[in-house]
């Protein structure tokens, strides 16, 4: 197990390299952040002296290798328009994402467990046949539509829930945070719902498939021999080896998740990081751009890292000494 975690370890430095590249690459593509932060109104000659001072004439290597090595020590650069360090701007964002992709987790968990373990058991149910119907018509809805069909009722029509913003929010040890408010979880529950849609269908549709196709294995019908109770049978021996593939595509799709932010928190001014992200764009700030693929990168490539460590701790069949 240790050097399957290693392994794993080194595959992750290696992507991330490839990340650093790939984002620190827009940079010379993306935009003249000198521009946006001077104007129309300063000449030339002052213009290329401020991208000098910048460091925005240098060579590519020279560039990415002055990047690297700050990189190193948590440096990212310096935001255009924030005028401080890129990574403590998405710092000061990142709590407002979390919790929504957290609140938005949890809601996909708490209903595709149960919707997707009954439709398997009874596959001919009513309710089963429901889900699965709206588990279609779920996956063909973008969240955009969604957030805006939610504002439209929940928020203008029946004026239960408000439409924008984060709501009110309490300092604890350092994070902004609105589970601990009335007004920030009303502010929450919309935009949760509305991110939960994109997976919410595909995971009652996993679970309702991988749990059918175990139920007719060999040693459960073994254990219908032996007696025991269908609830022990369902829950433990069947559930269990259902969520080996639950996890693999679980940690694919929480990076995902954090992704499609961009699209829920621009619709309900979710002051989040894909809501600065969008501003990021449409100021050409280069540097907070690249801060964020490397930051988002690196929670995606954290996750699928230790999904694929809890894979091989409960999966006892998979080879992990890395010998053949």
């Amino acid at each position: 197990m240790f050097a399957f975690t290693v392994k794993r370890i080194f595959q992750a430095l290696f992507v991330m390299l490839i990340i650093s590249l790939l984002g620190f690459s827009i940079k010379h593509q993306f935009g003249d952040p000198v521009r946006d932060m001077v104007g129309v109104r300063v000449s030339v000659q002052e213009r290329e002296q401020l991208r000098d001072q910048m460091g925005l004439n240098d060579p590519f290597l020279t560039q990415y290798g002055r990047f690297l090595k700050n990189a190193a020590h948590g440096d990212l650069g310096t935001s255009f328009i924030h005028k401080k360090q890129a990574l403590h701007v998405i710092l000061a964002k990142a709590p407002a994402t979390i919790e929504l992709v957290f609140a938005a987790s949890l809601i996909v968990i708490l209903i595709s467990v149960p919707a997707g373990i009954f439709a398997a058991i009874n596959p001919r149910h009513w309710f089963s046949r429901l889900t699965m119907g709206g588990s279609i018509v779920g996956v063909s809805i973008p969240v955009f539509l969604t957030a805006i069909l939610m504002i439209y009722l929940f928020a203008v029509t029946l004026e239960w829930f408000p439409s924008y913003g984060r709501g009110e929010t309490v300092n604890l040890w350092g994070w902004q945070t609105g589970l601990l408010t009335v007004d920030g979880l009303r502010h929450l529950i919309m935009p949760a719902i509305a991110l939960s849609s994109i997976m919410l269908p595909l995971f009652i549709r996993l679970i309702r498939s991988e749990m059918m196709e175990v139920l007719e294995t060999e040693y459960i019908r073994f254990a219908y021999a032996k007696g025991l109770k269908k609830q022990r049978i369902w829950f433990v021996h069947a559930f269990k080896n259902t969520l080996l593939p639950v996890i693999t595509v679980g940690g694919v799709q929480l990076g995902i998740m954090l992704a499609y932010t961009i699209l829920t928190e621009t619709v309900f001014q979710w002051t989040g990081m894909g809501f600065m992200f969008l501003e990021a764009v449409q100021r050409s700030d280069t540097t907070l751009l690249v801060a964020y693929i490397i930051f988002v990168g690196a929670l995606f490539v954290v996750v699928n890292t230790m999904v694929d460590i809890i894979y091989g701790l409960v999966n006892p069949t998979i080879r992990v000494s890395g010998r053949k």
